[in-house]
């Protein structure tokens, strides 16, 4: 650890928040690497933080030793590998906050649901609590999918813009999971637009013959994240649809206060 000089010192005096200045700023900074795809050089974050370049080179120069950022042989900056461990253990507890909402889905729908997340190109399931009918469908915890095949997969991506979509799409390769799977960009793009307009996202038997899915995104979540429902097509019928999707948009909502108000303290 570095032995904080002067003005490091005085960086870390109270912040408007009642939070201390200095980690708010560091923390800033990393959420605007990880914006920036992950690498950035220094007049960049000075550009989009507002913070003057001094300010930000003893920021980095604490995250550089304290392993959360590393220095690039260019003298760019990029996010470090102590992050990846901090990330994998938010994602398990994001997972152990959702199941009892997880769970009421389950009550109210009698399918399994699901919580997924985005990590880079894939759609990873962080979390699930399955049905209590004997035929139901499981989805492994951990299991990573590519998005163009899932309902979750879409929910995430919806408001993504386009060309980001497209190079996510062309970096995966749109492989067909069953001969139902979208595998034209535009096929998928138009999917989007049907999210947007409807609200909620079906993957109507494109992962799996026979399963159908709806998943919503949990709005405003710090990270993207969906919940889904998943059953077997002769019960996720249309009939059903019309009742579940309000239930996984109420349940969305609920959870997203939720992790909203997680880390608060009175």
């Amino acid at each position: 650890m570095p032995t904080p000089d002067a003005s490091t010192t005085d960086a870390a005096k109270s912040a408007p928040t009642g939070g201390v200045q200095s980690l708010e700023r560091a923390f800033d900074l990393l959420e605007r690497m990880a914006d920036a795809g992950g690498e950035v050089g220094l007049s960049e974050l000075s550009a989009s933080s507002g913070l003057p370049l001094p300010t930000i080179h003893r920021l980095m120069r604490t995250l550089v030793a304290c392993g959360y950022v590393r220095q690039q042989p260019n003298r760019r900056y990029a996010l470090g590998p102590r992050l990846i461990r901090l990330g994998e253990s938010a994602s398990r507890l994001l997972g152990t906050w959702a199941r009892p909402y997880l769970a009421r889905l389950v009550e109210e729908t009698g399918e399994t649901a699901n919580m997924a997340l985005l990590d880079g190109d894939e759609v990873v399931y962080v979390a699930q609590v399955p049905s209590k009918h004997s035929m139901r469908m499981f989805t492994e915890v951990g299991r990573r999918v590519l998005p163009h095949s899932t309902g979750v997969g879409k929910a995430l991506l919806a408001y993504t813009p386009a060309d980001e979509v497209r190079a996510l799409l062309g970096r995966t390769g749109m492989p067909a999971a069953t001969e139902k799977t979208l595998t034209t960009p535009e096929g998928f793009l138009d999917a989007l637009e049907d999210v947007r307009r409807s609200g909620y996202a079906v993957d109507d038997n494109e992962q799996e013959i026979g399963v159908r899915c709806l998943a919503v995104s949990v709005p405003d979540s710090p990270t993207a994240a969906a919940i889904s429902i998943s059953g077997p097509a002769g019960r996720v019928t249309e009939a059903a649809t019309d009742k579940i999707v309000p239930v996984l948009q109420q349940v969305a909502r609920e959870l997203s206060v939720a992790l909203a108000s997680s880390g608060q303290s009175g």
